[in-house]
């Protein structure tokens, strides 16, 4: 049960009323951003909620079990602080909400309904669609570690270990050609063999997408060519003449842990995990009974 202050306890029980929804959105990036459905400027807690994005609300949608509840806010790409490259650079992803219910009249009589996280985003040519899950959306994430045969760190962490600072793991080039929306041509790699760095990560350092960085799913050195392929679409068109930095990746198998980097102590993966013909296979007196594929 929500606790109301008196003052808007009596407002809402004279049963009309003059409230609004009022949207408090942190960002991953400590961006803070309020928006309204009201049609004036309403201001509390240091923040300033604005009605030019176009913000409304759809129906909450509620359970009493432990089902994630959810609620739509959709509005139009007018407010100079929602840029849809933001938006597909994934910087409003599992943004942090707080979501009020405000008597515009007098805005100090308020009440928090709910906190979340922005979930899927839909968009299109004018508008978006942002989905509000409740905090119970966190009840359905997997947290720890997992009990598989590959690596769960993250290449180059303080769990890995592995130092990806020298030159034998970072390189820096330019682009040459396109090939695709995802992938490219390059120079400057000439001296890395083909897969070095697949599934590593690239920094644009010149061009449109200067200063964001990406996935890579594929690199390759075929007759002196060197292709780059990214595991998403950029987020802003690449040309020819673009620079970037580029870091080795790891596909989380020991052996490449222990080939590549040296550090096959800090893998933190179970390669010899039983596999699913383990169950299928019938018991043996002797033999090799360690989960590998016969």
């Amino acid at each position: 049960m929500k606790a109301l202050v008196p003052a808007l306890q009596a407002h809402l029980d004279e049963g009309t009323t003059t409230l609004a929804w009022c949207w408090c959105i942190t960002r991953a990036d400590g961006v803070v951003l309020g928006f309204t459905d009201h049609d004036r400027v309403l201001a509390f807690a240091g923040t300033d909620f604005e009605p030019e994005s176009g913000f409304t609300a759809s129906e909450v949608r509620s359970g009493s079990d432990l089902s994630v509840d959810a609620q739509d806010a959709e509005g139009v790409l007018t407010s100079d602080r929602i840029l849809e490259t933001d938006i597909r650079d994934g910087r409003w992803d599992n943004a942090q909400v707080e979501l009020w219910r405000v008597n515009w009249a007098d805005i100090g009589q308020r009440v928090l309904m709910r906190r979340g996280a922005i979930g899927q985003i839909r968009r299109g040519r004018l508008a978006f669609v942002a989905e509000m899950r409740s905090l119970a959306h966190l009840l359905g994430q997997n947290d720890g570690r997992s009990f598989q045969a590959t690596c769960d760190a993250v290449v180059g962490d303080v769990r890995c270990g592995a130092d990806l600072d020298g030159a034998a793991f970072r390189g820096s080039g330019a682009v040459t050609g396109l090939s695709g929306d995802r992938g490219f041509t390059a120079s400057g790699l000439d001296s890395f063999t083909s897969g070095w760095f697949s599934f590593g990560t690239i920094e644009w350092t010149s061009g449109a997408n200067a200063g964001r960085w990406a996935e890579i799913s594929g690199h390759s050195l075929d007759g002196g060519i060197v292709t780059v392929t990214l595991l998403e679409a950029p987020v802003l068109s690449i040309v020819a003449g673009d620079t970037f930095a580029i870091r080795a990746g790891c596909d989380k198998c020991a052996e490449t842990c222990s080939a590549k980097f040296s550090n096959i102590s800090n893998f933190r993966g179970f390669p010899d995990i039983p596999g699913q013909d383990t169950v299928l296979r019938y018991a043996r007196r002797s033999g090799d009974n360690s989960g590998s594929v016969l």
